[in-house]
């Protein structure tokens, strides 16, 4: 049994994995990379109980001091004083924490962001009804400027060390952002795999609407991590702490 079938059939389809977003200060400003989740998804009417998703393939489990404003003031660091947001996609458990960050600049897919607007985008299974009236993202629109293996790509500092390219697969306007320290490239992955184990293995996650894709995807990465040092950080993995403090890198 694969892809969504298999999430909705199981009530144990995977065990409890982590959220994690990133922070990445540099000097031409203080970026966050995706927003994690609420812990408003504890309240009976946050998810649509309409959506089978919701209603039997998905279970929550933050609490209000794991929310990324709290997260963040432990580093002494203010949600409202960010300079840019990045989300790798529109995933509740990824932009859930969007409403601390009314006057950040919010740089979002535009692909992603067309496919979770609206109706439609509830039914694909987007939550845009709990977007802020202040929220005015700005499009993400990639050049024909090749970045390693990836064909396109948008700079997103001037000195071009941080760096966003398509990663499509888990959904089709999926991104990732990659951080160049200049000894290693440290590829924040949002969800081109849930964990570094499975993109070795080239396994796409059970709710890829496009298995091809995801494997095209997650094949790039490892052309990338033979090219240069990669340490490789996924959203869920338990192990992108370590890797990130340790500067592992990918072993291809």
């Amino acid at each position: 049994m694969g892809g969504m079938l298999r999430v909705l059939a199981s009530n144990e389809w995977t065990a409890w994995l982590p959220i994690y977003a990133w922070l990445i200060k540099h000097p031409e400003g203080t970026f966050v990379i995706d927003t994690g989740e609420t812990s408003k998804t504890s309240y009976s009417d946050y998810f649509p109980k309409w959506h089978p998703y919701y209603r039997y393939g998905v279970k929550m489990d933050v609490a209000r001091e794991d929310e990324i404003d709290r997260q963040l003031a432990r580093l002494d660091v203010d949600a409202k004083e960010i300079d840019t947001v990045i989300l790798t996609h529109f995933h509740t458990d990824h932009a859930g924490g969007l409403y601390h960050f009314p006057n950040s600049k919010i740089l979002v897919p535009k692909t992603e962001y067309e496919a979770a607007k609206g109706t439609l985008g509830k039914l694909r299974g987007y939550l845009p009804q709990h977007w802020k009236d202040w929220f005015q993202p700005k499009e993400i629109e990639f050049q024909n400027q090749v970045y390693g293996p990836f064909a396109r790509s948008f700079p997103v500092t001037n000195d071009g060390s941080i760096i966003i390219v398509p990663t499509p697969g888990h959904t089709p306007g999926h991104v990732s952002v990659v951080v160049n320290t200049g000894n290693e490239k440290i590829f924040l992955a949002g969800d081109t795999s849930y964990t570094q184990d499975l993109l070795l293995k080239l396994k796409p996650d059970g709710v890829s609407p496009d298995t091809k894709q995801a494997l095209d995807t997650q094949k790039m990465i490892l052309r990338m991590a033979e090219q240069d040092p990669l340490v490789y950080l996924p959203s869920h993995d338990p192990d992108s702490v370590h890797r990130l403090e340790t500067r592992k890198a990918l072993e291809v």
